[in-house]
């Protein structure tokens, strides 16, 4: 994670972006879903790439395949076919340490 000089965290979307990624995750799990921005987005060095994005949802998620389907397929539109990949975190699913990685070096959007 950067910090830009005056100590911000930047990222590499725009506000614009970090809106709808806030919108369609409140959507699909919930006001108190909580999203984290990880990977290459978080580097202001690195160029092009994919969104990487974890989803945690405190309640259970049930057809848990098709709402990150549905979530990465709303986002892409919105993002002109940016590719975004998901990995969604709740109590009813298996935590596997990438979802720990994601959160420790992600950024919350």
């Amino acid at each position: 994670m950067l910090r830009n000089l005056e100590g911000k965290i930047t990222l590499r979307l725009s506000p614009e972006q970090v809106q709808s990624i806030r919108e369609v995750t409140a959507e699909i799990f919930g006001p108190e879903a909580q999203v984290w921005l990880f990977g290459s987005r978080v580097d202001d060095n690195l160029r092009g790439g994919d969104v990487d994005l974890l989803v945690e949802s405190p309640e259970p998620v049930e057809d848990s395949v098709w709402k990150k389907a549905l979530f990465a397929a709303q986002l892409e539109r919105r993002f002109d076919g940016r590719k975004v990949d998901v990995l969604l975190r709740a109590p009813n699913l298996l935590v596997q340490p990438i979802h720990e990685t994601a959160r420790r070096t992600g950024v919350r959007l």
